[in-house]
């Protein structure tokens, strides 16, 4: 089991402060809410709408069967955007001020597949303290074995392919999260370093949840619909194949390209740096200045803010990003950033050919 990793109080702690404190001036001077603004909750609005009203449009039996075709990509985007804008921010606590209003809208979270307590530990958790640390960040493990991306992962000869087929094993990864990543972390004995033991609530939880996505999206379109079980199947797996790749590209476009560190702890568990210095070390940026992505991806677009800070809502990171970039180049610190989604594509189809090659070498 991985061991409790420390990070160094000494180096780089003057950085965060200072950041911090720049960012809590800026909200006081504009007089602003750390939490959604009315753009946030008209963006709330409308991915709830376009996920419910797609969804509830295809179940009406009123569509001809080829158009449900284009309706189950499309609904499986919207499932990740909702993830991406609603989900996310509310889990952080990020949504609202009100710890009822980010429960109810975490929520959500469950209609989408995947479990919001689960969640909350992986990613708020492990994800956010450990970022990028082999063995620690689970969040970063994809088709382990499969796909190396650090030199302490396992190594397969297959892996010298692994630029061309990591891309289609990315479009599983919602199938795996509906049918088998929530219920593997759940019962296992830790995440990471972090010891799991759950409230007995959240058992009833995860398994009545996940029944309820299975009725609404499998047994229910059955009912009906006037379409074959082979025919739903095709749309089903469109839905979280369009899902699948949408997530795996966000997230692995964050963290696993050019210039992005991978550190290991020294034997007693301990990193050589401070947290927040680690953050600027392991997370990247991509298409800051896409309003397209702004729109749509939640704020993942630009994760160093993110990670520096989860508890903002993600529709001021643009404002607070001068004031971190600026910060970080005065405390010498790098700000990875890919300026279009293209070059931060070439940089993760470059790291996984770069990593692949080290497999066969050694």
């Amino acid at each position: 089991m991985p061991q409790k990793v420390k990070f160094s109080s000494a180096s780089g702690s003057h950085f965060y402060a200072t950041v911090r404190s720049r960012v809590d001036q800026f909200f006081n001077q504009h007089q602003l809410s750390r939490h959604a603004n009315t753009h946030m909750w008209g963006k709330t609005v409308f991915f709830l709408l376009g996920f419910s009203g797609i969804y509830l449009l295809m179940i009406s039996n009123l569509l001809p069967i080829w158009m449900l075709l284009p309706l189950s990509v499309l609904l499986g985007m919207f499932s990740a955007f909702v993830g991406f804008n609603v989900c996310h921010d509310a889990i952080h606590g990020a949504l609202s001020g009100n710890k009822k209003v980010n429960k109810l809208f975490g929520f959500i979270f469950n209609l989408i597949g995947a479990n919001p307590y689960v969640w909350s530990i992986t990613h708020n958790v492990v994800h956010h303290t450990y970022t990028n640390i082999p063995g620690h960040d689970e969040d970063i493990e994809v088709a382990p074995g499969l796909i190396r991306i650090a030199e302490e992962d396992e190594v397969n000869s297959i892996q010298r392919y692994q630029h061309w087929y990591a891309f289609p094993l990315y479009s599983l990864a919602s199938l795996s999260w509906v049918f088998r990543k929530d219920y593997v972390k759940f019962f296992q004995k830790k995440i990471g370093a972090h010891q799991s033991k759950h409230p007995r609530l959240e058992y009833f939880n995860l398994f009545f949840y996940k029944a309820l996505y299975y009725f609404l999206f499998i047994v229910l379109p059955l009912l009906v619909l006037d379409i074959s079980w082979w025919q739903f199947l095709i749309g089903f797996l469109l839905l979280h194949i369009a899902e699948g790749l949408t997530m795996g590209l966000v997230f692995q476009l964050a963290h696993v390209v050019e210039g992005t560190h991978f550190p290991m702890p020294n034997e007693t568990g301990q990193m050589e740096e401070a947290w927040a210095e680690h953050q600027m070390r392991t997370t990247a940026n991509f298409a800051t200045h896409n309003k397209f992505a702004a729109f749509f991806l939640g704020g993942l677009n630009r994760q160093i803010e993110h990670h520096l800070f989860p508890k903002v809502c993600h529709i001021h990171y643009g404002e607070i990003s001068a004031i971190v970039k600026e910060t970080a180049i005065e405390f010498n610190l790098p700000y990875h950033e890919n300026k279009t989604f293209l070059s931060a594509l070439r940089s993760h189809f470059l790291t996984l050919k770069k990593f692949g090659k080290e497999s066969v070498v050694n």
